[in-house]
């Protein structure tokens, strides 16, 4: 486990702490306009996780760890709080389970986006962008611009480009490319990304938002039991015309959904 602290941007400067994990190929600014959104009631702890943004680098990819990891970065960022609302999608929202189960004191809520404590479904998506990235000659790269060129070859899409793209680094000086996430890393342990998170027979009792896009294959029926196993107290919803990117695909209902989470209501018996 990495001794070097993680990265994280403070949203906002009053108001209860709502801290976010980002998925797979993001960094905790991917919140930003939510966090945006949340303002002026909430204080937001954008964090980047390990291997990721400006957070260091491990050698393996372990949940156990990594909830421990951003423990000891929520204890050291807001020494004064104690039990925070937690946000999490994707491998992100495997963290926030994680962190619930182990250290549930830290959290006072927990919403996990479009991901299952039981593995991650398919996961084809991600080891073809994760080899497009790979097959860029950064050698051949002088500007953003021919980064693009190159992974349109892989990947159609100008804003997935653009999402996976964000991940690049100049080196003024060198006048060189590099890719800020540990790439290889995430590929050689994509199977770990996408497994079950180890829970043994811990279970959280706090309120639980389960969010949904409509459209995703990530959240199964045949996940509900385990999932309500663990989180008891969980409520399930879909967001329509989203898939597995909810918050960049609805932010507005995305952000709806968070508020009606984050009130004291959320998780009263009806």
């Amino acid at each position: 486990m990495s001794s070097t602290p993680l990265h994280s941007t403070l949203v906002g400067d009053h108001g209860p702490v709502v801290m976010f994990f980002h998925g797979l190929f993001g960094r905790g600014r991917n919140f930003s306009g939510i966090a945006r959104a949340l303002q002026p009631d909430y204080r937001c702890l954008l964090v980047d996780l390990p291997n990721h943004g400006a957070s260091p680098w491990t050698d393996r990819i372990d949940y156990t760890e990594m909830a421990a990891l951003v423990a000891a970065h929520l204890r050291q960022a807001l020494p004064r709080e104690d039990a925070v609302a937690v946000v999490g999608h994707s491998m992100g929202g495997k963290v926030a389970m994680m962190l619930a189960l182990t250290e549930p004191g830290l959290v006072e809520r927990l919403a996990v986006v479009d991901i299952s404590p039981t593995g991650a479904g398919e996961t084809s998506e991600f080891e073809h962008l994760l080899g497009s990235l790979a097959r860029i000659d950064l050698s051949a790269v002088h500007n953003f611009g021919d980064a693009d060129r190159a992974l349109s070859a892989d990947v159609a899409q100008p804003t997935l480009r653009g999402f996976l793209l964000q991940n690049l680094r100049r080196n003024r000086e060198a006048g060189t490319f590099a890719w800020q996430p540990n790439l290889e890393l995430l590929r050689r342990d994509l199977a770990v990304v996408a497994s079950d998170i180890p829970h043994g027979d811990a279970v959280y009792e706090g309120p639980v938002l389960w969010i949904a896009g409509a459209d995703s294959g990530y959240v199964a029926d045949e996940q509900m039991p385990t999932m309500r196993a663990l989180f008891p107290r969980t409520q399930l919803i879909r967001i329509k015309d989203a898939g597995h990117w909810v918050h960049s695909q609805q932010p507005e209902v995305f952000t709806s959904a968070l508020r009606y989470f984050l009130s004291r209501d959320f998780g009263k018996p009806s």
